[in-house]
């Protein structure tokens, strides 16, 4: 017998009218499955429904089933809200539901309807309180968190008890596991999600007691998480107890502790926990002495600077090759040569290329000679002990401006320079104050500009009062040229304060003056102003975006991108997005669309499918934003999906989406190998063509140029990361790179692009903080992390020699004449050898055989495939010595071995992976995916200032000797610099780095040099 499916619901729904409770009782049971299939019938009685669901006559467990069915009903009709209400109200009814088959869309939309419901609720309640919570809701809540817990789910557990303000269940969690993974994962939970500061700093207060003391002999990963912790709430008085508690006994792990806050923490930050550190006793001042040094953050960037020093790999060719190319009379083409040394040899201190170019120098005029001297500042940034020596030639004059006809552009240029070299150094009050008030004696806009950004970049996030005051001194001159800079510095100085009193006078200014050029000046500096400070910010962009001024609008767009830098906030994402789309002005359009890169850089693989589209626009101006976003956001990674849609815009027809695409492509691809990143040899090859091609436009060329110099940055051992080794913001470069973008409007402003650069290095200290001999094992192909390959010569074009015309009648009297001397030879009986037959014509057909077999020893070109030589296998690990460059990529496949003498007393990096080999004895066949990874994870620690445990103490050590060379650098075949290279060595100053051999005599300064910009 066929069973006919039914047709209608009518049959059940008629009993629903019955007076009799069975009937109605049968009615809503059999009516609970026919739902999916006749819900719109069923919908036309729904206030039956809920009248039988609000009925007393009926037995609860019938009052559960209507409350089912009409949630059903509800859920079908996509009216959520009624539907989850309904579903409380069934009880018993909806449990049986959500166990049975079939209905898992419908309990998981409604499960998920409560959570949201629960967190709204939650969160609307300062208190916490859960007096206006139902308390069916309650129990479905609690019953979630359960069923998480016993299934052993705690992530999602967290997540919810995150949302929901409910830290009583991660410390059930924590009580049940004492997994302290699951506190790491709870503290970036909530700092890479968009909670409000207050939230922030509340669960991060709760979460510190519950970490416990980290050791040096568990090497205990949290280390990491700790730093990043205390790094965000930026309290002095959280830090120094911890720092004491571990100084009896983990005084390694106190040292580096201390390294790991310089890495991330603010400057007022560090100089906090400084002053509270105590004296200590006797057996315990040197070493709380040691740690306040280190936390001046000097003795990080002397030895980052000893490393980049010593591991120069800047190919010259390259250099020379640009140079060579593109005219250094116009004043674009100078600059890009200029930008393109500076950013390869940025903190390497090595000026071999102005040297060898003292003619190609002397021809900067005007503001690129300010941008080639503030280039200096680049190449020896870090070098704060010797920064007024290095600078000493083009520093204005104790008597004032020099009067000689273009001096103030290379004075400025100076200024700004000293500002670079002390960018991010700590190095205190002299270089400051010396900038105030060479800014205030300064009668020239030209070196008022360059003072004011040199006194901005060198005092940023100090918040001094002083210096603040002085730069509003300089904007009230109404300069344009000076109250730009002014502008910048403005926000520099009072970086992430939120000072509603600064804010008001810059917005004011702003809206009064006529000049462009402040008004940007100080739109930029209220971003500035407001970094990080999510929604306190929220009325300021609000205002800033509802101006008439584009420029101020565009000031909006960067005020929400750095106020929310690093959170990947939502509504502030749709915001730009909304921005990208419709704003009347394409200068903000672009901002719009290059800001992403701000919000989104710690999940750089979400950026290209969110940009894919806007990469497509119609209009270039938001193309070459999309490149800028990629770029930045993607910046060290390799990633293959960014590469992918930066490459068919090095075609587009726009040039400045061309240049944009250029330099984006240098950001992404620093650091790879050719093994690493299909796309690394191609866009090298890219650049050259480019730069070469007379016939491209001067904006692609001058991209290109830039794309060059991030590509080879810092000597080939900097990466550009948005994010500290700890994986918090990386306020320095959040700033640099932002300055850096505003290159479109102001050359001189991409020297700050080197604020980002970081140095990739393991470099291993023992506790008296020296800088022993010693190798560590890279577990991966040598030629995955290898440095690139020299540049060989442009080879010159040879023409091929046109074939001369034969006539048919011609080549029938020569084929005649071949054939008779052929007979001729044959009837010949000598013994004349077959080499000595090459006259006449006879042997022509021959050419073809000695260019594929050559007869003088060579090598053949056009070997046979049978004979090809066999490749070598290569070794699957390597050992890597202390000092030496480690990509962030690379330090997952690090490691130390167990029979070595020094052991490091936290972990390399949380990111590990299985030493697995393939049958070639490649480690990780499907490494090329490694480096589109998350950057958070990338960066979440590791590598760096590594404290060593010294396993045999009694054993006499090697150290690496940090003496400067005394002989002048000189290029080396195929013009590679020579690493070491640096001049205006002056004698030292009585601070000894504290990894130096004191005793040793000091070094003799060299001769004085200066570019003869004038000659």
């Amino acid at each position: 017998m066929v069973i006919r499916s039914q047709s209608s619901a009518a049959g059940v729904l008629a009993l629903l009218q019955e007076p009799d409770t069975v009937f109605k009782q049968h009615a809503l049971k059999g009516l609970i499955p026919l739902v999916p299939q006749f819900w719109a019938e069923i919908s036309e009685h729904i206030t039956l429904i809920e009248s039988l669901y609000e009925s007393d006559d009926l037995p609860k467990a019938a009052r559960h089933n209507a409350a089912l069915l009409a949630s059903k009903v509800y859920y079908f009709l996509g009216e959520y809200d009624e539907a989850l209400s309904f579903a409380l109200g069934a009880g018993s009814a909806f449990q049986a539901e959500a166990r049975a088959h079939g209905a898992g869309e419908y309990v998981e939309t409604v499960i998920s309807n409560a959570i949201d419901r629960y967190v709204t609720l939650r969160t609307e309640e300062p208190s916490g309180s859960s007096t206006k919570i139902d308390a069916r809701l309650q129990a479905i809540i609690e019953s979630i968190f359960d069923r998480c817990i016993e299934e052993g789910e705690y992530r999602q557990a967290i997540g919810i008890a995150l949302e929901s303000h409910r830290l009583d269940v991660v410390n059930r969690i924590y009580d049940l596991t004492h997994d302290v993974s699951l506190l790491s994962y709870t503290m970036e939970a909530v700092l890479d999600t968009g909670f409000s500061l207050s939230y922030r700093d509340q669960v991060l207060n709760f979460l510190l007691p519950l970490f416990p003391p980290p050791t040096s002999l568990s090497k205990s990963p949290h280390i990491h998480a700790l730093a990043r912790l205390l790094v965000t709430l930026n309290r002095p008085s959280l830090v120094v107890p911890l720092l004491t508690s571990l100084i009896p006994k983990e005084r390694l792990l106190a040292y580096q502790f201390a390294f790991d806050l310089v890495e991330g923490g603010a400057r007022e930050f560090l100089q906090g926990v400084k002053a509270d550190l105590p004296e200590g006793k006797e057996e315990t001042q040197d070493i709380y002495d040691k740690l306040r040094k280190i936390l001046d953050g000097q003795e990080s960037v002397k030895l980052y600077l000893e490393f980049l020093k010593r591991n120069n790999k800047v190919d010259m060719l390259i250099l020379k090759n640009t140079k060579e190319v593109l005219e250094a009379r116009t004043s674009i083409y100078h600059t890009a040569v200029t930008l393109q040394n500076a950013f390869m040899h940025a903190g390497t201190t090595s000026d071999v290329f102005l040297r060898e170019n003292l003619e190609w120098l002397g021809l900067a005029s005007n503001w690129a000679k300010f941008s080639t001297t503030a280039a200096l500042g680049v190449i020896h940034k870090g070098h704060f002990e010797e920064g007024m020596t290095i600078l000493g030639p083009y520093l204005p004059q104790a008597g004032g401006e020099s009067q000689i006809q273009g001096a103030a552009y290379s004075e400025g240029g100076a200024l700004y320079a000293l500002g670079l070299i002390n960018a991010g150094c700590g190095s205190g009050q002299p270089v400051e104050n010396y900038l105030r008030e060479t800014m205030k004696t300064a009668q020239g806009e030209v070196v008022q500009h360059g003072a004011a950004l040199g006194l901005g970049i060198s005092a940023m996030g100090g918040r001094s009062s002083d210096a603040y005051d002085d730069l509003k001194e300089t904007l009230f001159t109404d300069s344009a040229v000076a109250g730009e800079a002014a502008g910048y510095a403005m926000g520099l100085v009072m970086l992430g304060s939120a000072d509603q009193t600064s804010a008001e006078e810059m917005l004011t200014y702003a809206r009064e003056t006529q000049h462009e050029k402040i008004i940007r000046g100080l739109a930029m500096g209220l971003a500035f102003i407001f970094y990080g400070r999510q929604e306190e910010a929220d009325s300021t962009i609000t205002s800033l975006l509802t101006e008439k001024d584009p420029i101020l609008r565009y000031g909006g767009v960067y005020t929400l991108a750095l106020a929310y830098a690093g959170t990947s906030n939502n509504d502030a994402v749709r915001q730009l997005l909304h921005i990208a789309v419709s704003d009347t002005s394409d200068d903000v359009r672009r901002a719009a669309v290059t800001s992403l890169a701000f919000l989104l850089f710690k999940n750089p693989g979400q950026v290209p499918r969110i940009v894919q589209l806007l990469s497509e626009s119609y209009n270039p101006h938001v193309r070459c934003g999309a490149t800028l976003a990629l770029g930045i956001a993607c910046a060290g990674t390799g990633l293959q999906d960014a590469v992918e849609i930066l490459e068919p815009m090095t075609k587009d027809g726009v040039d400045f989406v061309r240049q944009g695409a250029f330099i984006a492509l240098g950001m992404i691809l620093v650091q790879q190998s050719e093994a690493s990143s299909p796309s690394m040899s191609s866009t090298r090859a890219l650049y050259t063509k480019v730069v070469s091609d007379k016939h491209e436009d001067p904006m692609a060329r001058f991209g290109a140029a830039i794309g060059q110099g991030l590509i080879d940055a810092g000597g080939r051992n900097v990466t550009i990361s948005l994010q500290s080794r700890a994986g918090s913001k990386n306020t320095n470069a959040i700033v640099g790179m932002t300055m850096f973008c505003q290159f479109w409007y102001w050359y001189p402003l991409a020297h700050c692009a080197c604020l980002a650069f970081e140095p990739t290095a393991i470099i291993g200290l023992n506790e008296d903080l020296k800088v022993p001999k010693f190798e560590f094992v890279s577990n991966a192909r040598p030629s995955l992390f290898a440095y690139p390959p020299p540049a060989t010569p442009p080879k010159r074009e040879t023409f091929a020699k046109a074939a001369t015309a034969v006539l048919s009648t011609t080549a029938k009297v020569k084929a005649r004449e071949k054939k008779k001397a052929a007979a001729d030879a044959d009837a010949m009986d000598t013994d004349e050898k077959p080499e000595q037959k090459k006259d006449g014509d006879v042997e022509m057909k021959g050419e073809e055989g000695f260019a594929g077999k050559p007869t003088d020893g060579s090598p053949s070109t056009n070997a046979p495939e049978d004979v090809k030589p066999k490749r070598k296998s290569e070794p699957s690990s390597e050992n890597v010595a202390n000092f030496s460059r480690v990509t962030p990529t690379q330090l997952a496949y690090i490691s130390f071995p167990p029979e070595g003498r020094y052991q490091p007393v936290r972990p390399v990096s949380l990111n590990t992976v299985p030493h697995k080999t393939s049958g070639k004895g490649n480690p990780n066949p499907g490494f090329r995916k490694a480096p589109s990874g998350v950057a958070s994870e990338r960066y979440a620690g590791g590598g760096g200032i590594l404290l060593m445990v010294d396993e045999r103490p009694d054993t006499e050590a090697e150290f690496i000797s940090f003496e400067p060379p005394v002989v002048e650098p000189a290029p080396t075949e195929n013009g590679h610099a020579q690493p070491q290279a640096f001049v205006h060595r002056a004698r030292p100053s009585r601070d000894f780095h504290i990894a130096l051999d004191e005793s040793s005599p000091d070094v003799d300064p060299p001769e004085s040099f200066e570019y003869p910009f004038d000659s």
